[in-house]
């Protein structure tokens, strides 16, 4: 692992890192928050999972989460959202190839060779956070934004022992359905639908996963929010589930960093209470 830039924020160590990574064949880039702590603790982790065309850099830069994870003692991680650079396939539209990863493991030309980041964010980074960090694996929560909320409410189905929390921002609950989703799904997994229910958070909740609650942000002027988002598909697959849903609608705010910005500390200080209970 290389550092590329380290800064104290909080009394913390805001991170930039790089390594090579085996699930994609990259060198991959994210960023980690460590909050001021005493030598030797071992601290609860949050995942923060990306949107479109965003990298690390967005979240950490705009976010403003560090103080409330200094204040609760909460590690924040955010890795890239899709692999990059020389030789990986891409696509001229924002919404496929690099920065849309979808957080899948492609299984289609070209292009399943890169693209394998539901491989990097469940197994290959955690190991190295584990490795290099005062991270305590048993306490981790997950949440996301847009593509990166979709990122975050199917790893943490697939995985509910592993994540305490999950939350999410404007998330693409029902990709098998909107027009982001069955683009990037066929391309990346084929035409067979099937194969797309590991990564549509409606459709793992309709096949019987399940974990204990869910909060979720939307705003009421997302510009997405009708023909991309559906968020009232995930209430009504939570609702027939018996999974608790906090389903909190903000009324004027769109999708941009200017509404993650205002609620990140909120779901920080939701994380924390159920990583440190």
């Amino acid at each position: 692992m290389e550092t590329l830039s380290t800064n104290k924020a909080h009394d913390g160590v805001q991170g930039v890192y790089r390594h090579a990574s085996l699930a994609t064949g990259t060198e991959m880039t994210f960023s980690v928050y460590v909050p001021p702590h005493p030598a030797g603790a071992k601290l609860p982790v949050l995942w923060y999972l990306s949107g479109l065309t965003c990298t690390h850099a967005n979240v950490t830069d705009k976010g403003e989460y560090r103080r409330a994870c200094a204040e609760r003692g909460v590690i924040f991680i955010a890795p890239d959202t899709s692999p990059r650079g020389e030789g990986v396939p891409n696509d001229d539209a924002y919404d496929f190839g690099q920065g849309a990863g979808f957080y899948v493991d492609a299984t289609e030309a070209p292009w399943a060779s890169h693209f394998r980041m539901r491989s990097y964010i469940e197994q290959e980074l955690p190991e190295l956070i584990a490795a290099e960090f005062p991270a305590d694996m048993t306490r981790q929560g997950i949440t996301g934004h847009s593509m990166g909320g979709h990122g975050a409410l199917t790893i943490a189905l697939r995985n509910p022992d592993r994540f305490r929390s999950v939350s999410a921002f404007a998330p693409i609950v029902a990709p098998s359905v909107v027009p982001w989703g069955e683009k990037a799904l066929a391309g990346y997994l084929g035409a067979d639908r099937t194969a797309w229910h590991p990564y549509d958070a409606c459709a793992l909740i309709l096949d019987g996963a399940r974990v204990g609650e869910l909060l979720v942000d939307v705003g009421d002027a997302d510009q997405f929010l009708h023909d991309q988002l559906r968020p009232e598909l995930l209430r009504a697959a939570c609702d027939a589930a018996g999974i608790p849903l906090t389903l909190r609608v903000q009324p004027g705010y769109d999708h941009s960093y200017y509404f993650i910005s205002t609620f990140l500390t909120d779901h920080v200080a939701w994380h924390a209470e159920r990583l440190t209970a």
